[in-house]
This record gives C-alpha cells, sequence and structure tokens, in this order.
C-alpha cells in the first residue's frame, strides 16, 4: 500500500518505521526542515527496543510537495492539533478520490477539521496506545508493545476499514477494528488529559506522578470532567477501566518511566503543547453544556502559563 505519514515525529516516525520494514511504499512529510533533510541524508535512525535501526524512508518538508510524484492509498495524521488544518492543504496534490484518512491524533474533535479537505466517507478515526520519543532530528526511541482501533465515518465503508486495519497488523502494530470509536478516543483523551497536563506541570515521569500521595485523587476529578461531556455526549463511557489504565501508566517496567508528548513537546523542545485539543475541549464543551470543568480549566491556564513563561511559539 501506498502510505504518507503526515507529521513525522516520534510516533509518525514508528508507525512509518514499522510500515516500511512490512514492505509497505511509505514517505515521511513534516515540517521540521532539519529532522526531514537527517532522515534523507542518514535514514531514519531508531532505537527499537534496544535494537539500532535505520530505514531509508523518503521524507519530504511539507512546504514542498506540489512537485512530488505520490498519490496516497492511505494518510495517517500524526501532526499536533494546531497544525493539523495546514497539513491537509499541503496534502491536496497527493490525494486521489480514493484515497483514504486515518487520523490518530490525540485529543477530540478532528473530524470537523478533516472534512474541510476530505469527503467524509473517506475518513477513518483512530486511537493508538503505543508510545515513542523524539531524540534528535532524524532519532527516535521507540520501546514497549502497543495497539490501535479504528473506525470507518462514512456508512457501509467497513470493509475498507477492515483493509487497513489488516495492513497495520501485518506491519505488528496490532490493529483492531471498532464500533464505538468515540469511546475509545474518550477513553485515550483521558490518559492524555491526565498524565500529559500534570506530568508536564510536575516535570515528573509517569510513575513518579504516581508515586505521590495526590495523583490518584488529581487523576480521579479529572476523569470525572471527561466522564460529564461523555455522558452528556452519550458515549459509552467505563469510569472504572479508564482510572485502571490510567494507574497501568504508572509502572516503570511498561511505560511508567516514560515522559509524554506533551512534557516532550514543552520542557524539551520548547514548543507550544496540544492541551487545546484535549483538556481545553472538554472545557469548551463545557461551557456550551452548561457542565462546571474546574480541573481541565485550571490545567489548561496552567498549561498556557508555562508556554508563556517560557516564551514558546
Amino acid at each position: 500500500m501506498k502510505i504518507i505519514i503526515a507529521g513525522a515525529g516520534a510516533m509518525g516516525s514508528r508507525f512509518g518505521l514499522m510500515l516500511n520494514q512490512a514492505k509497505n511504499d511509505v514517505i515521511l512529510i513534516d515540517g521540521w526542515q532539519e529532522h526531514v533533510d537527517e532522515i534523507n541524508k542518514n535514514g531514519l535512525r531508531a532505537d527499537f527496543n534496544g535494537e539500532e535501526v535505520i530505514a531509508k524512508i523518503p521524507a519530504y518538508q511539507q512546504d514542498k510537495l506540489s512537485e512530488v510524484d505520490f498519490t496516497a492509498d492511505l494518510v495517517i495524521l500524526f501532526t499536533k492539533a494546531m497544525q493539523l488544518d495546514a497539513m491537509l492543504k499541503s496534502l491536496q496534490p497527493m490525494l486521489s478520490e480514493n484515497t483514504k484518512v486515518l487520523c490518530l491524533l490525540n485529543g477530540i474533535g478532528h473530524e470537523d477539521t478533516i472534512k474541510k479537505y476530505v469527503p467524509f466517507e473517506n475518513i477513518l478515526l483512530g486511537n493508538t496506545m503505543w508510545t515513542a520519543g523524539m531524540e534528535g532530528p532524524g532519532r527516535v526511541k521507540l520501546f514497549g508493545t502497543g495497539s490501535l482501533d479504528l473506525q470507518n465515518l462514512g456508512e457501509g465503508q467497513e470493509e475498507i476499514a477492515k483493509e487497513v486495519v489488516a495492513v497495520l497488523s501485518k506491519a505488528d502494530l496490532h490493529a483492531n477494528f471498532s464500533t464505538d470509536i468515540i469511546s475509545s478516543i474518550y477513553k485515550k483523551a483521558c490518559v492524555n488529559g491526565t498524565m500529559n497536563g500534570l506530568c508536564t506541570l510536575l516535570n515528573s515521569n509517569m510513575a513518579d506522578l504516581g508515586a505521590t500521595s495526590f495523583a490518584d485523587e488529581m487523576v480521579k476529578e479529572i476523569v470525572l470532567e471527561f466522564e460529564a461531556i461523555a455522558n452528556y455526549e452519550k458515549v459509552p463511557f467505563d469510569r472504572e477501566a479508564i482510572l485502571t489504565q490510567i494507574k497501568g501508566c504508572y509502572n516503570p517496567e511498561t511505560i511508567g518511566l516514560h515522559h509524554p508528548s506533551m512534557y516532550q513537546d514543552l520542557r524539551i523542545n520548547h514548543r507550544l503543547t496540544e492541551i487545546d485539543y484535549i483538556n481545553g475541549a472538554i472545557v469548551r464543551k463545557g461551557k456550551e453544556y452548561g457542565i462546571a470543568t474546574p480541573y481541565c480549566s485550571f490545567l489548561t491556564q496552567l498549561i498556557h502559563t508555562k508556554e508563556e513563561l517560557l516564551g514558546v511559539k
């Protein structure tokens, strides 16, 4: 399958590398010129569960796609949420009427942006529990295992979605076809809405956060606000299962020593965060529905304050 990874950061690089290893025709697109140049010069280099792996995958700067001769069967979106609209605009010459677009971004509501550029029946929404980290231009650290769920948004497109599941699973990405992806997205958003913001503000990894006496109470209060919004929207929400999954993030023998992506963005790379599309999305929905969201509101304000203090843009 001809696949574009749109947003070749840590997670995009993981998917690109694993799909390339499974003999798909993969290209990487990203807005970080130094990263693109390094991949084209020396290959995408990865510490892959302790093994050094180098993959020769073509990489392109997203503002220089007009002359790239590549029409995708599948685009997998891994941009930051605030970069999604610009990426989709840049991708237009590389999309056909049959190109499927799978969104694996953190956060809630991205389909509203995607459908401005892609026919609704071509949109797939997904949720992934894989992890990855950037170690510098052209280099990533890939560790642990994961899975992903995805579902077609358009009616009657189930077989197309299942074909994408098969391609991803052949690359050992452990994909599953879902009949309730919005519920899965809310579940993942709860993980991001707790671990990302709290670890970033407290300058900790997930294991250290989980070892504190206040972690469980803070996490529960944030999850309750997500639950209130999900209930209003009639999205199935299993609070206890979600809290159990979040607590699983504390385990230092699995992913507990990992610093979440928001921590990497703000504290390491001095980049703006996706807080407005995670906790901030719950705040916006709460205002619309008349539901109080004080924890998400304060967390969002604190992250934006930290962005200002660090002078990130």
